[in-house]
């Protein structure tokens, strides 16, 4: 059976519910920010049709989430499962940007652990692709526990195909 990549997860922050196309105002507003995007290989997402092209993906993929700040009820950035893989129990949780007022590691903590504690009921290991020349982002897998895979694997990005590393995180 397929897991539920569109689940509705409520922590202490944040929740994180399904995404639909009525999202496209207030996520785009949040990912215009060129900052966000800059150690990024896709540093050209914050410029409105590439990132037409991400957030369409995410609708379609049936996992994308929408992040949303519990006290304010503002739209704050998203995140998705995908590339489930059942022969070997796997998925990716990736895809994840957030408003810069949010950056710093608590929020971005409580997402990946709704996530995770999701997810792990029904699959047995998460994967993250990350650039590899995304510093902030390996910093941040290390912190919540991401073991690295040996290698790199290539996707495109901004036009060109880029290096990634892979972390893994199993079900405890």
């Amino acid at each position: 059976m397929a897991p539920d990549r569109q689940p509705t997860l409520t922590g202490e922050r944040v929740t994180l519910r399904p995404s639909t196309p009525d999202d496209w105002d207030a996520l785009f507003a949040v990912a215009a920010d060129p900052l966000i995007w800059e150690v990024h290989p896709a540093h050209d997402r914050w410029q409105e049709p590439v990132f037409r092209a991400y957030f369409d993906a995410g609708i379609a993929s049936g996992g994308a989430l929408t992040i949303v700040d519990r006290a304010t009820g503002e739209v704050i950035g998203s995140s998705r499962f995908d590339n489930w893989k059942p022969e070997v129990d796997e998925i990716e949780i990736g895809w994840t940007y957030l408003k810069r007022d949010y950056w710093g590691g608590s929020y971005n903590r409580e997402i990946k652990r709704l996530m995770l504690d999701h997810i792990h009921t029904q699959v047995g290991t998460v994967v993250f692709t990350v650039g590899e020349g995304n510093i902030r982002s390996r910093k941040a897998m290390e912190k919540i526990g991401g073991v690295l895979r040996p290698g790199t694997e290539l996707r495109l990005m901004a036009g060109e195909m880029k290096p990634h590393v892979v972390y893994e995180i199993r079900r405890p």
